[in-house]
C-alpha cells in the first residue's frame, strides 16, 4: 500500500479518517515498515514479530486499530490506512523526541533499571519531558479512535503513562497493559526519579500483565510502598476501581516455526551451513540483539577459557554468534559492540586456524528462514542473558528442533526458564558454572537430548502465542475478543524477519 501523507499537521485532522474501533492496540511501533519499489514509490511492508502474530486474528475479527510510530522522523506521518484487515494509525515522533523519549528515557533510563541495573541507568530531566509528551500523544490518539466501551491494549515500557492518561480522558474504556520486559523489585525501582508518575500511569489500567509472577508481585508491593494502597492477592483498589496484576508469559507461533524447520529447503540449508563451517563435531550458536543484557561477553569468555584449557578445540568445535544491530546511537551499545568485537578478535587470534575461525561473528540481521536453518544446524544453542523478560529465541530454537535433537543452554534469569525447565539451566554470572554447563550440553547423550527437547516441545505446543493473547484478554474480561483466537489462522502474518529476543 502506498504512503498517503497528510497535509494536516494536527492530530485531530488525521484522526478523523479512522473509524471508531472496538479493539485498539497501542504500541511504540506499527507492525509495518516502509519499502521503496523499483519505481520509487513508498509501500507498506508488514514487519515480523510475535505480537502482531498473536493480535492479528482479534484485530481482524473486531475491526481493530493499531496505533504506533511508523518509523519516519517527521512531524507529519502517513494518513491512517488498512492492511490485512487491520487499521493502522500512525503517530509522529520527531528526531529530538526519538533521542529523548526513546533512546533517552526509555532505553538509557528505564531499560537498564528494569533489567536489574546490569548497566548503570542514566537520568536526564529533559528526557522525562519528552516521554510525557509522546505518551500523551499516543493516549490522545487512542481516546479518539476507540469506540464506546472499547478494549484498549497498551504495550510495553515506552508507554507506561498511557493507561492513566487514557483513563482520565475515557473512563468508559476497558484498558489492559502488558510489559514485555522485566519489572524490578522495590529496591531498584525506587532509584527512578519519576517513580510515582510511572506507577500511577500503570494503575490506570484494569489489568497489568507481566512475563513472570515475581514481576506482578513487585508491582503490587510498590503500590503499597509508594502510594499506601492495600493490595490483596493479585488486586489493588484505587479511586474506586480494582486493578488486577498477573503473569502472562508470551510465546511464539509454534506451528509456523515447525513448518519452516520441516521444509526441505531449510533442512538442505542447515546441512550447507555445517559444510561451510567445516563440518564441526559441535556447532555452538548464539542469536541475540547486540544488547548488554544478553550475556554475549560472558559466553565468549566461557568459550575462550574452554579452548584455553583444552576442553574444547578448533575445528572440532566452532561458535557462531549472530548479533543483530540494536540502538546503535546509544553510547552503552557502542561500547558493547567494541568490547564484543575485540573479544572475538582475541579468540580467533589465539585459537583460530587458516580459513577456520573459532568464532564466526555476524553483526547483521537475518531472515526468519536463515535463522530456522541455523537453529536446525546448531548442536548447542546458547541463550545466556543476565536478565530477560522472556527471550523468544530460546522458544524458537526448541520449536525448530523437529528432529528431537539439540541442546538448549538457558540462563536462569530469562523468563523462558520458567517455561523451558528441561533446558540446561545456568547462572551466566558464574563463569565456571557456565563452562561446566556448556560441556554438559556438548557431551550429553542423544537419548538425554531427545528427552529434554521433547518435553519442552510439548510445553510449547500447549502454550503458543495465541494462548498468551487469549489468556490476557480473558483475564481482562473480554471473552468475546479472546474467542476470535480459537479459530485463528496464525500463519497469515508470518513473512520473514528476525526473532523477538
Amino acid at each position: 500500500m502506498e504512503f498517503a501523507h497528510s497535509d494536516d499537521p494536527s492530530l485531530a485532522g488525521r484522526h478523523k479518517v479512522t473509524a471508531a474501533s472496538s479493539f485498539v492496540v497501542v504500541a511504540n511501533r506499527l507492525p509495518v515498515d516502509a519499502d521503496t519499489t523499483p519505481s520509487g514509490q513508498l509501500m507498506w511492508k508488514r514487519s515480523p514479530g510475535g505480537l502482531v502474530t498473536a493480535l492479528h486474528p482479534v484485530m481482524r475479527a473486531e475491526g481493530g486499530t493499531w496505533i504506533g510510530w511508523p518509523g519516519n522522523l517527521s512531524e507529519t506521518v502517513p494518513a491512517p490506512f488498512e492492511i490485512d484487515g487491520m487499521r493502522l494509525h500512525p503517530i509522529p515522533v520527531t528526531a529530538d523526541e526519538l533521542r529523548d523519549y526513546y533512546e533517552g528515557f526509555s532505553n538509557a533510563s528505564l531499560w537498564p533499571l528494569y533489567h536489574d541495573a546490569v548497566q548503570h541507568p542514566v537520568f536526564h530531566r529533559h528526557w522525562w519531558d519528552a516521554y510525557v509528551r509522546v505518551n500523551r500523544r499516543f493516549a490522545e490518539a487512542a481516546a479518539q479512535v476507540a469506540a464506546d466501551r472499547a478494549i484498549v491494549w497498551v504495550q510495553d515500557y515506552q508507554l507506561q503513562l498511557v493507561p492513566a492518561m487514557l483513563r482520565a480522558a475515557r473512563p468508559d474504556l476497558k484498558i489492559g497493559f502488558f510489559l514485555h520486559i522485566p519489572f524490578p523489585p522495590v529496591e531498584l525501582y525506587m532509584q527512578l526519579p519519576r517513580r510515582v508518575e510511572i506507577l500511577q500511569g500503570l494503575l490506570g489500567a484494569d489489568l497489568v500483565g507481566f512475563q513472570r509472577p515475581l514481576a506482578a508481585q513487585n508491582f503490587l508491593r510498590l503500590s503499597r510502598h509508594l502510594l499506601g494502597l492495600r493490595p490483596r492477592a493479585n488486586e489493588v483498589e484505587i479511586d474506586g476501581r480494582t486493578v488486577r496484576a498477573g503473569a502472562f508469559p508470551i510465546s511464539i507461533d509454534v506451528a509456523e516455526i515447525e513448518s519452516l524447520a520441516s521444509s526441505e529447503a531449510i533442512r538442505t540449508r542447515a546441512k550447507q551451513i555445517r559444510t561451510e563451517l567445516g563440518d564441526p563435531q559441535c556447532l555452538m550458536l548464539g542469536v541475540d540483539r547486540l544488547d548488554y543484557t544478553k550475556g554475549i561477553e560472558h559466553r565468549l569468555m566461557a568459550f575462550q577459557e574452554l579452548l584455553s584449557e583444552g576442553k574444547l578445540s578448533v575445528p572440532d568445535t566452532v561458535m557462531v554468534q549472530v548479533a543483530t544491530p540494536s540502538r546503535e546511537r546509544v553510547e552503552h551499545y557502542q561500547v558493547l559492540r567494541e568490547n564484543v568485537e575485540r573479544q572475538v578478535g582475541r579468540i580467533n587470534g589465539d585459537f583460530g586456524k587458516v580459513g577456520v575461525p573459532a568464532v564466526h561473528y555476524l553483526h547483521q540481521s537475518y531472515s526468519r528462514s536463515e535463522l530456522a536453518a541455523l537453529y536446525t544446524a546448531a548442536d548447542v544453542m546458547m541463550v545466556t542473558p543476565l536478565r530477560d523478560g522472556m527471550n523468544l529465541v530460546a522458544k524458537e530454537y526448541v520449536a525448530a528442533r523437529v528432529d528431537q535433537a539439540g541442546a538448549l543452554v538457558l540462563s536462569e534469569f530469562a523468563g523462558a526458564a520458567g517455561d523451558l525447565r528441561q533446558a540446561f539451566l545456568v547462572n551466566p554470572h558464574d563463569l565456571d558454572g557456565l563452562k561446566d554447563t556448556l560441556l554438559q550440553a556438548v557431551h550429553a547423550s542423544p537419548s538425554e537430548l531427545t528427552r529434554r527437547i521433547r518435553a519442552m516441545r510439548r510445553h510449547l505446543r500447549a502454550h503458543g502465542v495465541n494462548d498468551w493473547a487469549r489468556s490476557f484478554l480473558s483475564a481482562l474480561g473480554v471473552p468475546e475478543a479472546a474467542k476470535a483466537l480459537d479459530s485463528a489462522d496464525s500463519t497469515l502474518l508470518n513473512a520473514g524477519g528476525e526473532p523477538l529476543a
